[in-house]
């Protein structure tokens, strides 16, 4: 099956919120992710966190009038996982040596990447001021101050991990059904 098609069918299935695409881009690509991230300055929590917040980008964009895959899905999950990632170490004051080669062999990819986080924060901003406040304070203490998900457990008093996941998906549901009503 060509990449074409396969990223027609895996859009598809996104659209339909049917969860196997989740499933088979997490089997297959995670590792990628998981790689980078351990191999610049983060743990196997990171990599998870960084690749859910990737695929939550990529799901949100499949539903913009104007998505347009550059490349294939793989390949933009995890170039977004490694932007997110490379963001996150910034705000931490990091620094990432990368080889002067990759920038220049990825550069049309990257640029696109970059241009499309963009339009996506500024969009996701506008969402964020729109959801509850106990949403807006938890979204910002995970992705602004980049907090992991037993720090966020230990402030929120939730029982579990998974409880505080749960509660960020359920404030990301939020966010995505403002921007599904403002599209109509």
């Amino acid at each position: 099956m060509n990449k074409r098609k396969t990223n027609a069918l895996a859009i598809e299935d996104f659209q339909e919120d049917n969860n196997v695409a989740f499933g088979v881009l997490y089997r297959k690509y995670f590792g990628y992710t998981r790689k980078f991230v351990l191999s610049n300055k983060g743990n196997s929590e990171d990599a998870e966190d960084v690749f859910q917040d990737a695929l939550i980008i990529l799901y949100e964009k499949l539903y913009d009038d104007d998505f347009k895959a550059y490349t294939c899905l793989a390949n933009y999950v995890t170039g977004i996982s490694k932007n997110l990632w490379l963001k996150k170490l910034r705000n931490r004051n990091f620094f990432v040596e990368m080889h002067e080669s990759y920038y220049f062999e990825n550069k049309e990819e990257i640029n696109q990447a970059i241009e499309n986080e963009r339009d996506y924060y500024d969009k996701l901003n506008d969402y964020i001021n729109k959801i509850s406040s106990h949403c807006q304070n938890l979204i910002h203490d995970i992705f602004m101050k980049n907090k992991n998900m037993e720090e966020i457990q230990e402030k929120y008093k939730y029982s579990t991990k998974h409880n505080a996941q749960n509660q960020k998906h359920k404030c990301v549901e939020q966010i995505r059904k403002i921007k599904k009503d403002d599209n109509f």
